[in-house]
């Protein structure tokens, strides 16, 4: 098969940079035909309470990963499985599509990672394990974003959980560095790999307890690198540090020489970010004396080209600011627009979408409310979400649209922490609250919207339930919309269920 001759939405951003923008050929679903969506078919992820992982599109299936381990091919028009394959763990990264030589003839590969640092390609049409490398032998290490393919090569961001286990007062917090590594596509052999962070962690100070503390560390890359062709570079997007001291690469963009890993240049838009879950624990023992505000960008950065000619790298982070920066003046600052206050859940979460004239931005502001004579918290069903309209060429609001109050049911919120996806005149935003809606890049109405929080009859009947809808954003094309629901992070609803959308379901 072809997997790249007919309409593809490949790997997270649709393509290598990262715009999450259909075009209308491709798209084959117009704004006028978008109120007429109906359910084709829902496929359910085994044993899974999550459902964290965003489709691909391409060749006729669609590819997706799970919390459970198995990365699935499907049918695009009837989600019957054509292969399966079980990877060693998690994988929440989508699938990235390339061809590479095997055996001497050309071959279409299927990329991922997993939740332990493991890079995979298969055979896209077998799902036959190719290879399989450990890019970041740290035990905490993780395969958040998806990697890119480019031109024979595979980038790879690295992440870790780090920030969380570094909590405990005994653990030794904290070493993990975030790093993109490069691997050959037809081999998984490393070609580079190059650290958020150039320092290696030493001995700094020891913590109320008595445990050794280490520094510096973080900077993970959460989201999916951009490719420039034109100057030869790769953007990726940095999170905090998790411990003293910090750097000045978290929080942060960084352009780095696609040949190399060389570093061209960083720019740094939150400062002295050092942060792990205990600061916002009652024991915060090994909270860094920073004590930063947890402003990672998730988000992925997206390369786009301005109606006037010059070019722009923007970005949303957890700050609620969305940046814009010039990759052609080493990421000198263009604009920046503060949409909210921002949090540890708040702002932009996972990733906006362009159309080449706006940027469509949802607004996360997840808020958290005791439970009554308890010690433990749920979802505020009064804060959070809104969706926004920026122009690119001057972060200019065009409109905005308030959230949709929150039903009536257990652990919901109206915020908006999904990445986005566009076609021609509409921008899709999953909520927290279970409800995908498609919003006008017009006027920003609500043209469609699906209350994903349901039980499903499947396709592989596999028992499955639809819940928040949080991370991973449609993928759509072919006349037909991908989305998965079921997100527990933060404490939203649980699901396991791959829903695909049609006109009239047809």
């Amino acid at each position: 098969m072809d997997p790249l001759a007919g309409p593809v939405w490949n790997g997270w951003g649709q393509n290598a940079a990262n715009g999450r923008y259909q075009d209308a050929t491709a798209a084959g679903l117009t704004s006028a035909q978008v109120p007429r969506l109906k359910l084709k078919w829902a496929f359910g992820f085994p044993g899974d309470i999550q459902a964290m992982a965003q489709a691909t599109l391409a060749g006729g299936r669609v590819f997706v990963g799970s919390i459970g381990g198995n990365v699935y091919s499907l049918s695009a028009s009837t989600g019957c499985v054509h292969w399966f394959f079980q990877a060693e763990t998690s994988v929440r990264s989508a699938v990235s599509i390339g061809r590479i030589p095997v055996d001497g003839r050309p071959t279409y590969a299927a990329f991922f990672g997993d939740a332990r640092g493991n890079a995979y390609g298969l055979e896209a049409a077998t799902g036959r394990l190719l290879w399989k490398t450990r890019v970041e032998s740290f035990p905490s290490a993780r395969i958040t974003g998806s990697p890119v393919f480019h031109d024979g090569r595979l980038y790879v961001p690295v992440a870790s959980s780090e920030e969380g286990v570094g909590s405990l007062p005994d653990y030794e917090c904290c070493r993990f560095r975030g790093s993109i590594v490069a691997l050959d596509g037809a081999t998984g052999r490393q070609i580079w790999k190059t650290y958020t962070i150039s320092d290696e962690p030493k001995p700094t100070r020891k913590n109320r307890v008595g445990t050794q503390l280490w520094g510096p560390s973080g900077a993970p890359i959460w989201s999916s690198p951009a490719v420039d062709v034109k100057r030869n570079a790769l953007y990726v997007t940095t999170g905090d540090n998790y411990s003293d001291p910090a750097t000045g690469t978290s929080d942060a963009f960084m352009a780095m020489d696609l040949d190399s890993g060389k570093i061209l240049w960083v720019r740094q838009t939150t400062a002295d970010d050092a942060y792990v879950s205990a600061c916002r624990l009652p024991d915060k023992t090994n909270c860094p004396e920073a004590k930063g505000p947890d402003f990672d960008f998730a988000a992925s950065p997206i390369l786009v080209s301005l109606p006037d000619g010059r070019r722009a790298l923007v970005a949303g982070q957890k700050s609620g600011v969305v940046h814009a920066l010039d990759p052609d003046r080493n990421g000198e600052v263009l604009w920046q627009v503060r949409l909210s206050e921002g949090g540890t859940m708040g702002g932009i979460q996972w990733g906006s979408a362009v159309d080449g004239r706006n940027i469509y931005v949802a607004l996360s502001d997840l808020g958290r409310v005791m439970l009554p004579f308890s010690q433990f918290t749920d979802a505020d069903p009064r804060r959070g979400g809104g969706m926004f309209a920026l122009r690119l060429e001057s972060g200019e609001r065009v409109w905005y649209t308030p959230p949709t109050p929150c039903a009536n049911r257990p652990r919901c919120s109206p915020a908006q922490s999904a990445a986005v996806s566009a076609i021609p005149g509409v921008a899709f935003s999953g909520s927290y609250d279970g409800h995908l809606r498609a919003y006008s890049t017009t006027d920003g109405r609500v043209l469609w919207e699906f209350d994903t929080v349901r039980t499903y009859e499947t396709v592989n009947g596999v028992a499955a339930r639809g819940g928040s809808l949080d991370g991973p954003g449609p993928a759509i094309g072919g006349g037909m919309l991908y989305v998965s629901s079921g997100y527990t992070v933060g404490g939203g609803m649980s699901g396991n269920v791959l829903l695909a959308f049609s006109v009239d379901g047809e």
